[in-house]
């Protein structure tokens, strides 16, 4: 096959754009060419940029896109960590990713994570009546309290504070030059000591009784790679921060939901008469179409590839517009409107509501912790609904061209 150059010429580097526009890159420029696939170069390399069902479908296709050396050093030194699950393909994915499945998807440990979720929520705000909170700052915290109850890490105090702010600044700093992106190696860099220093203490001790159930520790622990062999205390730390890391990181999710019944107040209603649970999860899948958090996801293609007439040479980064799928008036009825009424019907899964992916997770690299997602946010945004609280004056734009983006203020609260 001819080289990428003499199939589509010289191509301008991308690199300043996504820095400069964020979010809107992407979607701006298959919007310019009136199709669903780009053609640039990012940090130099040839890049083929995809959109749509049809492309969630061939992208999240092994024979077609690979992970393993896709993702670039400076996103593994900071966001998921050397040796992570999302740089495997293959049996070894699957393998690995099992752990996470069992994990993640267990229905009474998703009860019990929301349990906790909640109690810990109700002792950061209770008795602080007249006091002003940072929302993103709070939630942020007792996330982090939370998920080391669940899975087992026995961290609290100011242990589990360092922990939430590590992890927030690992989600912050990762597509960013400069401090952000310092902040977030260093942050890396100290959490990875601390969850390996749990794995070889929790290795020490005994194995737990069956009946006590199966910690993320634990499992993390003693899980055995395709060749028998435990994970060695680095890669271990990788995979239980990558647990811990994304619970933590709901608290965008959460930001957003609070400026959602900021803005559309009626929702407050709903949520705190919603028995059942259907508005409040419909709601968390709107906020997640809705509001900017991942704008692509890339890979690397596995061979050969033409995609609807199209040739992507083997080796080249493929990336999946996502921001601009979860706000396609061909996919979506008023895009730019929220409204979960959207989702309290039929949904449409897996391939047009995509903010963390898509694909099957038992399969693919679909994250396999969107449950929890969306059953955490359904819980907070409820407990939201049902605080009293005012909204000082404050800057609540929502840049799009700082990735990962939230309200300036980090929504500030007054509660009463």
């Amino acid at each position: 096959m001819p080289p990428f150059e003499t199939l589509m010429g010289p191509l301008r580097d991308g690199t300043i754009g996504v820095w400069a526009h964020g979010y809107a890159w992407l979607p701006d420029r298959l919007r310019t060419i009136d199709g669903t696939t780009y053609r640039t170069r990012l940090l130099g390399k040839p890049v083929t940029a995809l959109h749509g069902p049809e492309a969630v479908r061939f992208f999240y296709d092994e024979r077609n896109v690979v992970r393993k050396e896709a993702l670039p050093g400076p996103v593994l030194d900071t966001l998921f960590g050397r040796g992570a699950v999302h740089t495997l393909d293959g049996e070894a994915h699957r393998a690995r990713k099992a752990l996470f499945l069992a994990l993640l998807k267990d229905e009474k440990g998703l009860a019990d994570l929301g349990a906790e979720v909640r109690r810990r929520w109700r002792e950061a705000v209770e008795g602080r009546t007249g006091e002003r909170i940072v929302l993103f700052d709070e939630s942020a915290k007792a996330l982090a309290l939370a998920v080391c109850h669940w899975a087992g890490l026995p961290l609290s105090g100011p242990e589990a504070q360092r922990l939430a702010h590590d992890c927030t600044a690992m989600v912050d700093g990762f597509a960013a030059p400069g401090p952000r992106h310092v902040r977030a190696r260093h942050a890396r860099a100290r959490q990875e000591k601390v969850m390996a220093d749990l794995v070889e203490a929790r290795r020490e001790t005994p194995r737990p009784p069956a009946r006590d159930g199966v910690t993320a520790l634990e499992a993390v622990a003693r899980h055995q790679g395709t060749d028998g062999s435990l994970l060695d205390p680095h890669t271990a730390a990788v995979e239980l921060l990558n647990i811990v890391r994304p619970t933590i990181a709901i608290a965008w999710f959460t930001t957003f939901a609070a400026h959602a019944l900021h803005r559309w107040p009626h929702h407050r209603d709903l949520l705190r008469s919603d028995a059942g649970g259907v508005h409040a999860r419909a709601f968390a899948h709107e906020v997640r179409r809705f509001y900017p958090f991942a704008p692509f996801v890339g890979g690397l293609a596995a061979r050969d590839l033409t995609w609807r007439g199209e040739r992507i040479p083997e080796h080249t980064m493929v990336l999946l517009d996502l921001y601009g799928q979860n706000h396609d008036p061909a996919l979506w009825k008023n895009p730019y409107r929220f409204d979960p009424h959207r989702f309290t019907g039929a949904g449409r899964f897996p391939e047009h509501l995509i903010p963390q992916g898509g694909g099957d997770p038992g399969q693919g690299h679909r994250c396999p912790g969107e449950d929890i997602t969306v059953m955490v946010l359904a819980t907070l945004a409820t407990e939201l609904a049902r605080l009293h609280y005012g909204v000082p004056d404050q800057d609540l734009t929502i840049p799009l061209s700082r990735i990962p983006t939230l309200p300036r203020s980090g929504f500030e609260l007054d509660l009463a």
